[in-house]
C-alpha cells in the first residue's frame, strides 16, 4: 500500500502529465497510436502485427486496424517473415520515416519553446533531471 505521500504525488503528476500530453497532442497531424506504433518500428524494427499489439499492449484486432490504416497512408510496409511463412512482418517506409520525424519535430519544438519561455535555468535543471526519473518509472 502506497504511503498518502507517494499517492499525492502520484496524483498530481498524472494530472500534469495528462494536460502536458494533450497540449502537445495539439501539435499532432498523425493520431498518437499510430504514431506510437511509427515510434517502435523505428526504435525496435520490424515487428509482427501482433508483437506490435504486445508492446502497445492493445487488441491484436485493435493493431491490425492501426496497421492497415498506416499501410493505406504508404507510413509502413509488410513482408513476409524470414523465418515463419505464417507471419508477416511491418516496417517503416521512408515516407513512414519523414512522417514520424516531423511529428517528433513538431512535439519537441513546441514543449522546447515552452520550456525556454516558461522555466528559469535552475527549473531546466530540475526537468532534465526529472526526465530520467519519468522514464524510470514508465519502464517499470
Amino acid at each position: 500500500m502506497p504511503t498518502p505521500e507517494a499517492a499525492a504525488i502520484a496524483a498530481e503528476l498524472r494530472t500534469a502529465m495528462g494536460r502536458l500530453t494533450r497540449r502537445v497532442s495539439h501539435e499532432d497531424r498523425i493520431p498518437l497510436g499510430q504514431v506510437a506504433v511509427l515510434g517502435v518500428l523505428d526504435r525496435q524494427g520490424p515487428m509482427t502485427t501482433s508483437d506490435l499489439a504486445a508492446d502497445q499492449r492493445v487488441r491484436p484486432q485493435s493493431m491490425a486496424r492501426a496497421v492497415g490504416l498506416l499501410m493505406d497512408q504508404e507510413l509502413i510496409t509488410r513482408r513476409a517473415h524470414p523465418t515463419d511463412g505464417r507471419k508477416s512482418l511491418v516496417e517503416l517506409t521512408p515516407a513512414g520515416r519523414a512522417a514520424l520525424e516531423a511529428e517528433r519535430g513538431r512535439r519537441a519544438g513546441w514543449l522546447a519553446q515552452a520550456i525556454e519561455a516558461e522555466l528559469t535555468d535552475e527549473e531546466r535543471e530540475l526537468l532534465a533531471r526529472t526526465a530520467g526519473l519519468l522514464d524510470r518509472l514508465a519502464a517499470r
